[in-house]
């Protein structure tokens, strides 16, 4: 009986494989979507290359990353002994003096496997970067799917190992805001243009962070009766909220701390000086 998805016989049958198997609809066109659909993928592909190529310069450059009382989040904490002196700043010289190339190397490792294993920054390069798949109704190029059920991409599921170091990073991001609020003598009770994008990356970085599908498994998951437990079902509501807006804040967070690593490259470099309210 004709199902009314098999061609004409006089069209050629689509390519085999992939989302043209044999058990697929034969549909000949790549797609059907009239829309300029591959804006999305380009500029979510442009926009995650433009942090990857200024974030890679950022880290090797090895200098103008202080500026008291300002450190760049890129090198906070610093681990290893050839980091720039910081009066009451994050300088644990974990890794001596063996380590000579630049200490952003070590703790960008962290907020960086939060990013990549992210929920929502899976979906953004896959479809970016490996086009699987470039758009809603729009066939991928790749023949063979499995998912993340092989290395490299079973790598994935340590998200939630990540969350936990995520944490402990904006815990000491805090710490730096909280130090932004000297000036450069060290002098308590100041605030400049860097302590105002300090305290707004912060927040954006604080409201990624527990906006993540971890952090709301955490906080609500595995429980049968919500009413038995009041607290975690609140903060289970909490969190869903700002996990609603997880994909805006992933790109406001991913802004936000570029700009704050930039704003003190230009005042360590002497480009700019900065401004002080009180």
């Amino acid at each position: 009986m004709a199902t009314g998805t098999e061609p004409p016989a006089t069209e050629p049958r689509p390519e085999s494989g992939g989302v043209r198997g044999a058990t697929r609809a034969a549909i000949t066109a790549p797609h059907l979507r009239t829309d300029r659909w591959w804006l999305a993928p380009a500029g979510t592909a442009a926009g995650l290359l433009a942090f990857i190529v200024y974030s890679t310069w950022r880290a090797f450059a090895n200098t103008d990353y202080y500026a008291a009382p300002y450190v760049s989040p890129f090198y906070s904490p610093c681990l290893a002994e050839n980091c720039e002196p910081m009066k009451a700043g994050p300088n644990w010289e974990i890794f001596g003096s063996w380590w000579g190339i630049s200490p952003a190397i070590i703790i960008l490792i962290f907020p960086l496997g939060f990013r990549l294993t992210c929920y929502y920054y899976r979906k953004a390069y896959y479809r970016g970067f490996w086009a699987s798949p470039p758009a809603c109704a729009v066939a991928e190029p790749h023949k063979k799917y499995s998912g993340e059920t092989r290395f490299p991409l079973i790598l994935q599921n340590i998200h939630r190992y990540f969350f936990y170091a995520a944490l402990v990073v904006a815990g000491i991001l805090t710490y730096d805001t909280v130090l932004a609020f000297r000036d450069e003598t060290y002098a308590w009770g100041h605030m400049g243009l860097g302590t105002l994008v300090f305290l707004v990356n912060i927040v954006l970085i604080w409201a990624y962070t527990i906006s993540c599908h971890s952090c709301r498994h955490i906080v609500g998951g595995k429980l049968k009766h919500f009413s038995r437990h009041p607290v975690r079902y609140r903060m289970w509501q909490w969190v869903g909220k700002l996990n609603a807006r997880h994909m805006q804040l992933a790109w406001a967070s991913l802004v936000s701390v570029a700009l704050a690593d930039f704003y003190v490259y230009l005042v360590a470099s002497g480009a700019f000086d900065d401004p002080r309210f009180f």
